[in-house]
């Protein structure tokens, strides 16, 4: 077994790398990711590797992006866009949704497209309007469309080579603010289907399921919880379309009480959809309502209050706390 120890950033380059040496018809498209090697250098010195037509600098036209990969992927290529801020999504929203999802029914399932898509997402940066953004749940409701996102170093490097594997079009949302987290990452080993679950604390008194940038903050939440005596469980949820539920109810059941975490607004988020998913397969298992803790429902505020617009530590325990004092609220 190869292991190297490397950020999310280093290992998503690692990861790209591979792709563009193994697919003769892969290559990298978007704003500055050539020369410059991105704004998080994730794309550095690939360029310089594989030339000006394998990692192309595009305009800066996102829907021009998308669009010239849909018509790429038609030809047999295999174009892994980069959207360089999640607020920079929306002009290519139309080409993702109204296209590029609804390539494979279209067709009667007789072509598909396999798209690429990598977005940096979710805040904690300190930076400005349209750079903090966690769109993930308005893809999540169009059907065609997978999307995943990685929470450490060996599933950034595995999870963008699945991607580019997959014949339907994947997002992966990348947690911007975990970048540089490091980890052991083993370049040998395929760990598998990057659309399932993974328990990555085991618990009996609690689970916390989160995804993307807040996994390292339950995991953080669910230690200092140790300390007043609750075992929680942790669960990272990886895939945000599909969801594993699966794995979601089976942790329900075992603990009888669950927290949904994420950074998106809780109005019309994910939580939403795992909350009732869960209720309907394990209501009987459940000791209290499962909670939804993450941001409100408004625009992501300016960078010096941001950190009281996101989940952290003592609001997941304060959600805990809830979980065991519950009363059902008068009528």
């Amino acid at each position: 077994m190869a292991t190297q120890n490397m950020s999310i950033a280093k290992a998503i380059t690692a990861g790209l790398r591979r792709v563009l040496e193994t697919h003769e018809k892969s290559l990298i498209m978007g704003e500055d990711v050539g020369r410059l090697g991105g704004v998080y250098r994730v794309t550095e010195g690939l360029q310089a590797d594989f030339g000006t037509d394998r990692v192309i600098d595009s305009p800066l036209a996102e829907s021009g992006i998308v669009g010239t990969a849909i018509g790429m992927t038609m030809r047999g290529y295999l174009p892994v866009c980069e959207i360089q801020f999640d607020g920079f999504i929306f002009p290519a929203f139309n080409q993702i949704t109204t296209q590029l999802a609804k390539f494979r029914t279209r067709s009667a399932g007789r072509m598909s497209a396999p798209v690429v898509i990598r977005v940096p997402y979710g805040g904690g940066i300190g930076s400005i309007e349209h750079h903090s953004e966690s769109p993930e749940a308005l893809f999540a409701h169009t059907a065609g469309l997978r999307i995943i996102t990685p929470s450490n170093p060996q599933d950034a490097y595995w999870m963008i080579q699945q991607a580019v594997e997959c014949q339907d079009p994947v997002i992966v949302f990348e947690p911007k603010r975990r970048y540089w987290v490091k980890g052991e990452v083993d370049t040998d080993t395929d760990p598998g289907s990057p659309f399932t679950a993974r328990v990555v604390r085991e618990g009996t008194d609690a689970t916390i399921v989160a995804y993307g940038p807040l996994v390292a903050t339950a995991l953080a939440a669910a230690e200092a919880a140790e300390e007043e005596g609750r075992s929680v469980e942790v669960v990272d949820l990886r895939s945000i379309s599909p969801i594993d539920f699966d794995t979601l109810v089976a942790s329900a059941r075992k603990t009888g009480r669950m927290i949904v975490t994420h950074e998106a607004p809780t109005f019309g988020g994910i939580g939403g959809e795992i909350a009732a998913r869960v209720t309907e397969r394990a209501f009987l298992s459940l000791e209290a309502p499962i909670l939804r803790v993450g941001g409100f429902h408004m625009p992501y505020p300016v960078a010096k209050v941001e950190e009281e617009y996101l989940p952290d530590v003592d609001k997941l325990l304060t959600a805990l706390d809830e979980l065991y004092t519950y009363e059902e609220p008068a009528s």
